[in-house]
């Protein structure tokens, strides 16, 4: 396990990065794993901790990231047969649902709160319930609104979505599925809210379906109904998409075109103005040859897992032009950018902290976290601290402004130095009792830089 290590001319340690820095890391033999796959995460309204959930190829691992440079392997939940590259959790109240490729595996439910308890990390969890109505399936979708999970790619309908009540979790329920879009690899499912107000409360299916999108209606889980299809050129294998927060764009991956056509990673956009008749909208390629894989919007960012090119953060804001842009990245393979599958599996940006989970294959788990932390560079010139990065000592020099008040913030926000001065314009600070990591220094109440500790 190791701690943080700040981005610094395009690189935290080993790995390559721009703009994010490496909060912590945790490997696959901490973890008593072969390969790394899913993620998700869950944070706990009784006491604002933070816990990520990362599938392992033997299991489902469950890390206390409350400290996010410090965090806390709790321990593993087992698979529930045998071992496989493909597990998938997603999260409904306080439980973690669990399906795996493995012959037999079903639906594993795990109470999360029983994470608040653990005594003497790591420890082998049992699950507390478990569903059967299915086998292996590849994927797994759940709406918290409906308070439905959707075993997606299992031996039932086709391999389209299996509906699954799990609104008393530790009870799930078969509730149908839907059939007439054959095998789903993804899907996104929600209750509608976007442009198309002929469906505003509806439950509506978004599945990646191998060679197009489906769109369905599957309120009535009794009879649902196909909305719409539609495809793209150079279909090899339609594999994730994520809808933009005004459910308008639809973004999608094809996890094959890299590898068949060549060229940069392809991003592909559809305009889902209207359900029943989604248009193409316009392709995007990315800074590197490598395949994409799992992708989520937040707000004005959509965050890739982009295999051994391991995140990469594009800006969306201008999606309606036609016009997206990467901003950032966190590259967790160091083997190099083309197209194969290693790497970046899975991210999970929803932490409220600004903390982001990449679970990757060959390497174990990731936190980073984006450097801005409020920090404007180009309004911090009447102020320079050297040297930086530093050790035991730091000078801070003004260029015209007293110096009369300085703290240091740790990434958590925590002040760990607070010191008062005699307004002159150079002050000698005593660094040696701070650990080595990122901090931030407010100088005079009013002006912020960032200060990295060796």
């Amino acid at each position: 396990m190791s701690g943080q290590t700040p981005c610094t001319n395009g690189t935290a340690g080993d790995y390559p990065c721009n703009g994010y820095d490496l909060q912590s890391f945790i490997s696959l033999d901490e973890m008593d794993a072969f390969e790394g796959n899913d993620s998700w995460g869950w944070t706990d309204s009784q006491t604002g901790k933070e816990y990520a959930i990362m599938g392992l190829n033997n299991g489902t691992a469950f890390i206390d990231i409350s400290n996010p440079t410090s965090p806390v392997y709790l321990g593993k939940l087992p698979t529930h047969t045998s071992s496989s590259t493909w597990r998938d959790i997603k999260v409904y109240e306080n439980y973690a649902f669990v399906v795996s490729e493995a012959n037999g595996h079903g639906m594993q439910v795990f109470d999360l709160t029983r994470l608040r308890s653990v005594a003497n990390p790591p420890e082998t969890f049992t699950e507390d319930a478990h569903y059967n109505g299915f086998g292996r399936a590849h994927n797994l979708v759940i709406n918290e609104d409906s308070g439905y999970a959707y075993g997606v790619g299992t031996n039932s309908f086709n391999g389209g979505p299996h509906f699954v009540n799990i609104q008393n979790p530790l009870n799930p329920v078969a509730a149908g599925g839907f059939s007439a879009g054959l095998y789903t690899h993804d899907a996104q499912i929600l209750t509608y809210n976007g442009p198309d107000t002929d469906y505003t409360g509806r439950e509506i299916f978004i599945g990646s379906n191998e060679d197009n999108i489906v769109i369905a209606d599957i309120t009535d889980k009794a009879n649902p109904v196909t909305i719409s299809s539609v495809s793209y050129t150079n279909v090899y294998y339609t594999h994730q998409g994520w809808f933009t927060e005004d459910q308008r764009y639809f973004i999608v991956g094809d996890e094959i075109d890299e590898l068949q056509v060549g060229g940069n990673t392809r991003t592909i956009i559809f305009d889902f103005n209207d359900l029943a008749a989604p248009v193409f909208h316009f392709e995007h390629f990315g800074e590197t040859a490598a395949i994409d894989h799992n992708g989520y919007v937040v707000g004005d960012k959509y965050y890739m897992a982009n295999y051994r090119a391991g995140m990469r953060v594009l800006d969306i804001s201008d999606i309606a032009n036609q016009n997206i842009s990467e901003i950032g990245y966190f590259d967790t393979y160091t083997g190099g950018n083309s197209a194969g599958f290693d790497g970046a599996w899975n991210v999970y940006p929803y932490f409220e902290s600004g903390n982001i989970v990449i679970s990757d294959i060959n390497g174990g788990f990731f936190l980073v976290k984006a450097q801005s932390l409020g920090v404007s560079e180009e309004d911090q010139l009447e102020f320079s601290i050297y040297p930086n990065p530093a050790e035991n000592n730091i000078t801070i020099k003004s260029e015209n402004e007293p110096i009369t008040i300085v703290e240091i913030y740790n990434v958590l926000g925590q002040r760990v130095l607070n010191l008062d001065f005699s307004e002159r314009l150079s002050e000698n600070i005593n660094i040696s009792s701070l650990h080595s990591g990122l901090y931030l220094v407010k100088i005079n109440a009013n002006t912020t830089k960032r200060l990295i500790v060796k």
